[in-house]
């Protein structure tokens, strides 16, 4: 069964709301889809139980897929995540602890493309870069 998840490319201006977890890695936001929510709902709302940002859609970005391995069972697992292109009203965060983040913060887009830990989220911010250039 593949898991299906979304979540958000949140721009303020000329910067990104990335989260810190405590192994160290940044990542975007994102999380499950829960039964009867749509992928945009389902992004808005772990966007603001990671962060705290409240944030609007601009557009979708596109999505990814890969597998991971459950610590507990050794079981392989499929997951494909949905990502938007979003904008916050302000640069105000909190990290949802609970969930291993340590630190929810907006950093400028060309740094924010460097240090976060997988290439598949690079490659979505890259992306959601282009296109916010273009709205603008």
């Amino acid at each position: 069964m593949i898991e299906v998840s979304a979540g958000g490319v949140i721009f303020y201006h000329n910067s990104i709301c990335i989260l810190q977890k405590y192994s160290g890695d940044w990542v975007l936001p994102k999380g499950r889809r829960e039964r009867h929510e749509t992928l945009e709902e389902t992004a808005l709302r772990e966007v603001f139980e990671e962060t705290g940002v409240r944030a609007n859609i601009l557009d979708y970005i596109g999505q990814i897929s890969y597998e991971y391995r459950l610590v507990s069972s050794n079981y392989r697992k499929k997951k494909k995540v949905n990502w938007f292109l979003m904008e916050a009203q302000s640069t105000q965060c909190q990290p949802l602890r609970k969930e291993g983040f340590m630190k929810a913060q907006f950093v400028q887009m060309e740094k924010a493309q460097l240090i976060l830990a997988f290439d598949s989220e690079r490659h979505i911010v890259q992306k959601a870069i282009k296109m916010h250039k273009e709205a603008m």
